[in-house]
């Protein structure tokens, strides 16, 4: 009797801490529940072993993330499989067998926030692996630094070192790559790093190869607005919670984390940031870059008055290698034909689709998928043991994508 309502008990705080009210249009929710239950346990005992001092919160995770989730390089019988460089950058690279004699090219980046993952997480091990199978092509997962021990612009010198070296005529011809079929791709954070990317280099004359395309998947692009209408729709939406994204770009860009409740009110792009000109301010303007059926009932945000020291303490802010919706219609211009996906219940839904916008406006083909059931991060949860189906579904959308433009 006693074990009977011990177990009832216990059952009913696990099933009070699993429960969470999602939005009725989301993807398997009972699946997204739980994993963000795991998520939200790890989370808080890297926050308590930070308050402590044991170690700081995102080594611990990363230290559970690398020995549940990291694997070694192993090959198959359909891709080879080994872990190099790329100008000093640890990369793992995915080579099919057999095909054709050359092949197409993707470099890819992980996401994580700047802090988390790896490429050698089985998650993103086997996305490149069926990338490699289904496309014949060779794929390069990039292990780019992380903070807190790197910030800004380390992670984006790594990003950029790589992918000058993936285009080389030694790597290309290492690998039997066709100059002519080569892309830049990443998600969340890694869709920021490959959108800068491309960026800096479609603006190289000096290089002899560039990417044909680039695919950015739900990738995060800009710091300087946390209403946009899917933060305030998301907000409280796993697996990615606005409080969780402003802490992200904070230690990205090396700044004191105190500054989150500054950048959630929007204190930090108030009218009194005198760094802030009208041209930057239209970039990032929702109201006339977002259709109306994603601007919904939802009203800016904006503070006649803020902190305005923080542009001074963060400049980063406005740095478009790190906030690449805020580059020049010029730059834009110049990028190659684009992939961008989006899911509805992201808080990052919005710079994806205003990044969308941009890019048509200045003559770039662009393919807009949006996921109406989709959440942050379930295309790299296609696989046991979540096997997301809107991460199925849209992982194997996005390598058709790939295979009808590469």
């Amino acid at each position: 009797m006693r074990l009977g309502l011990a177990g009832t008990v216990l059952l009913s705080a696990a099933a009070y801490y699993v429960y969470l009210p999602l939005p009725s249009g989301v993807s398997e929710p009972w699946k997204l529940m739980l994993l963000d239950a795991l998520f939200r346990s790890f989370m808080q005992a890297s926050d308590v072993a930070h308050a402590l001092g044991v170690c700081h919160r995102i080594h611990l995770l990363n230290h559970v993330v690398s020995l549940v989730e990291e694997i070694e390089a192993h090959s198959c019988p359909a891709v080879h499989v080994t872990d190099t460089t790329l100008a000093g950058v640890p990369t793992r690279v995915f080579q099919p067998k057999g095909g054709k004699q050359l092949k197409r090219g993707v470099i890819y980046f992980h996401g994580g926030g700047w802090a988390l993952c790896s490429g050698r997480m089985r998650s993103y091990d086997l996305l490149c692996r069926k990338m490699a199978e289904d496309l014949d092509s060779v794929v390069m997962s990039v292990d780019y630094r992380l903070a807190p021990d790197a910030v800004f612009p380390a992670q984006y010198h790594d990003a950029l070192a790589a992918s000058r070296a993936f285009l080389s005529a030694e790597v290309l011809d290492r690998y039997s790559i066709d100059p002519e079929r080569v892309c830049v791709s990443g998600d969340s954070a890694g869709g920021n790093l490959a959108a800068a990317v491309a960026q800096e280099l479609s603006s190289d004359d000096s290089l002899t190869v560039n990417f044909k395309l680039q695919a950015l998947i739900y990738p995060v692009l800009q710091a300087l607005d946390f209403y946009t209408p899917s933060y305030q729709q998301n907000r409280d939406v796993p697996i990615l919670y606005r409080p969780i994204m402003a802490r992200y770009w904070l230690q990205y860009l090396g700044a004191d984390t105190s500054l989150e409740p500054v950048l959630l009110a929007n204190n930090h792009s108030s009218l009194d940031q005198l760094a802030l000109s009208s041209s930057i301010r239209s970039k990032v303007d929702w109201t006339a870059l977002l259709p109306a059926k994603r601007r919904k009932h939802f009203r800016p945000v904006v503070r006649e008055t803020g902190s305005p020291r923080v542009m001074g303490e963060i400049p980063q802010l406005i740095d478009v290698r790190a906030a690449p919706l805020l580059a020049e219609q010029g730059v834009l211009g110049r990028t190659p034909k684009a992939y961008v996906m989006t899911c509805e219940f992201d808080v990052l839904r919005d710079d994806g689709l205003m990044y969308v916008r941009r890019l048509q406006d200045a003559g770039v083909t662009v393919t807009s998928d949006h996921y109406e059931d989709g959440f942050h991060g379930c295309m790299v949860f296609a696989y046991l043991p979540m096997m997301s189906k809107v991460g199925w579904r849209s992982m194997n959308n996005y390598i058709h994508w790939l295979d009808q433009n590469l």
